[in-house]
């Protein structure tokens, strides 16, 4: 049986702030409002996330013989998260600024894993970031990390929202689990979904990916345009205004520590890189998923008159 305090041990020795720890078990509440998100069209062109429903929502249909989640957080908050200059057109969202954190979490979590089979050597199970359909804001609300905001992301008290998340799911039980967050902390603060120039935050606190700036940056481009509000990759609009993370402070791992600054970055330096000196500054961030290509045509949509926001 895994003990339970060795656990939040070796997560933080292995740099994660936060460490929950829950029993694995069908989350069928959440995958029936998935679902419902599904059929009223929220993924929009993200059409992967209409595969393995069923699986996101049961770790279990994962992972063979799956009896414990483990579900590690840690704050990637820097000044970028704290908010940009009226007027700059050449906004990145402030987790782009750091090395590709499904490297990063992978290595703490792999220390993790590691530390656990040594003390626990028939332990089975498999690290996730990102990568596959588990759906990891409602395991951390499991392991009570936090609550699902307004805004639709996992919202924490100490780290607020700005905290990316790692999971291992393990096939031995532990001796406790964390009580479920059971509160909803938001009250009646509206400031992301007023923030939002596309009105892409539904009332249900899910996204109209249809509207949402993030997916119109880096995912495939959906149907109907939207005015970008400055944006080039990602976009933190309905963050830097949420009053947990302008109390939160700013990230202790040196591992998220920006690899370049944005804020000192118009878009005539974008427009001026070739691939090379893109690959030297940008090269080991989430930058490259979209590649040098489409952050200029994005910075080309920005000098554009501005586009309708609604539908």
């Amino acid at each position: 049986m895994l003990d339970f305090l060795n656990i939040k041990k070796l997560a933080a020795d292995a740099g994660f702030d936060l460490c929950g720890v829950a029993p694995c078990r069908h989350l069928a509440e959440s995958e029936a409002r998935f679902r419902a998100w599904l059929e009223r069209g929220g993924q929009s062109s993200l059409s992967y996330m209409e595969r393995n429903a069923a699986k996101r929502f049961d770790p279990r249909l994962l992972v063979e013989g799956a009896r414990t989640a483990v579900v590690c957080a840690v704050s990637y908050k820097n000044r970028t998260g704290e908010g940009y200059p009226a007027g700059h057109r050449a906004k990145v969202a402030s987790y782009a600024c750091t090395e590709d954190y499904h490297t990063t979490i992978r290595t703490m979590l792999t220390r993790l894993f590691d530390a656990l089979r040594t003390a626990h050597p028939g332990l089975g199970g498999r690290a996730f970031v990102d990568t596959a359909p588990l759906a990891e804001k409602q395991l951390a609300v499991e392991a009570g990390l936090g609550w699902i905001g307004r805004q639709s992301l996992l919202v924490t008290p100490g780290f607020g929202s700005y905290v990316l998340l790692g999971e291992l799911i393990l096939t031995e039980e532990a001796d406790a689990y964390d009580t479920p967050f059971g509160e909803d902390r938001c009250g009646t603060c509206r400031r992301c979904v007023d923030a939002c120039p596309t009105r892409a935050i539904a009332a249900d606190r899910t996204i109209d990916t249809g509207r949402c700036i993030s997916c119109h940056t880096i995912e495939r481009e959906p149907p109907e345009s939207v005015n970008l509000d400055g944006w080039i990759f990602g976009c933190d609009g309905c963050q830097s205004c949420c009053p947990w993370n302008l109390r939160a402070p700013r990230h202790r791992n040196a591992a998220f520590d920006p690899v370049f600054d944005p804020l000192a970055m118009d878009a005539a330096a974008w427009l001026g890189m070739d691939e090379a000196a893109f690959e030297a500054l940008c090269g080991r961030t989430p930058l490259t998923r979209s590649g040098l290509a489409r952050i200029r045509e994005n910075i080309h949509r920005n000098t554009l008159p501005e586009e309708p926001s609604g539908r």
